[in-house]
């Protein structure tokens, strides 16, 4: 798993990222999980939900798949960054919490922004190790918003930061599902086949 406290590494968006020399952060490393190897004999799975290995995303942390694997998340107050190519079977998904100041619920601290924008750097550059052959990396974006008005605008000044650094990184925004409301929505994300169901 890969949490905000191991990201570290230069940004396309320096001006939002000179607090980083103060955030003290350490290294981990990154594993990408893979599918066992077959047996001797072992036939294909039939392409069916029942067969398809599940990996569960945590808050604030990322994961990164190089077989046909589901991604699932629970989102409260957060986005999912989905990744995916549109020939290769890697993929991952990004779970970020909207964390705001609340005094000040309009606003992110540099320190959150930065972090956050870092872990996302570290997923991209995960996904593109992991997949070497990807040519056609595209986004979906998922989010669930807090009922707060003045937290939805920090949230919404989160996830437009977000778009620029995977537009800076090549990457095509397919899809965007932004809602609110008082219930969590639960994502299952299907990098092989750019499949994103929200409920």
């Amino acid at each position: 798993m890969h949490d905000r406290e191991s990201c570290i590494g230069d940004s396309p968006h320096s001006a939002d990222r000179h607090i980083l020399e103060s955030v003290i952060v350490r290294t981990a490393t990154f594993p990408v999980h893979l599918r066992p190897p077959k047996s001797p004999g072992e036939l294909p799975h039939p392409m069916s939900a029942a067969t398809h290995r599940e990996v569960c995303v945590a808050p604030d942390r990322f994961e990164v798949v190089a077989d046909d694997a589901v991604l699932v998340a629970e989102l409260r107050s957060a986005t999912a960054v989905c990744l995916y190519d549109a020939v290769e079977e890697a993929g991952a998904l990004l779970h970020l919490r909207f964390i705001v100041r609340p005094s000040k619920p309009a606003d992110v601290t540099d320190t959150t922004l930065a972090t956050e924008l870092l872990l996302l750097d570290r997923c991209i550059a995960s996904l593109r190790e992991a997949a070497p052959a990807a040519k056609n990396l595209q986004a979906k974006i998922a989010a669930h918003l807090p009922e707060n008005p003045d937290a939805q605008r920090a949230c919404e000044n989160v996830l437009t930061l977000v778009k620029h650094v995977l537009d800076d990184s090549g990457m095509k925004v397919v899809m965007s599902d932004i809602a609110g409301g008082l219930t969590p929505r639960q994502l299952r994300f299907r990098p092989s086949m750019g499949s994103l169901q929200i409920r």
